[in-house]
């Protein structure tokens, strides 16, 4: 039985929060020599990761899936870590003021 390790990356069509799952995916026969595929994640077997997973944010169940290695392209797509820091700077209006009378 051939095992291979599969990240696949999912985002929310209604946050558009972007993650990555890993799974363990199993190739092999069955006893009557059909072709058998068995997703696995945290060793217990799951259902292939398709269109309509759960988003871990919202819990939206509107979450697509990316091609394989489509993040590692995209790295604008990964969220940061830790939010970022809001600008000082003063917002000033482009707009001149006018007189007053």
């Amino acid at each position: 039985m051939e095992e291979l390790r599969r990240v696949v990356p999912f985002e929310c069509r209604r946050c558009w929060h972007v993650w990555e799952e890993e799974y363990l995916v199993r190739y092999g026969e069955d006893r009557h020599g059909n072709e058998r595929v068995v997703w696995m994640q945290g060793g217990v077997a799951v259902p292939p990761p398709t269109e309509g997973m759960i988003c871990p944010r919202c819990h939206c169940q509107q979450a697509t899936t990316f091609p394989e290695g489509y993040l590692g392209h995209h790295p604008e797509l990964i969220p940061p870590q830790e939010p970022a820091r809001p600008d000082d700077t003063p917002l000033l209006s482009p707009v001149p003021k006018r007189p007053r009378y």
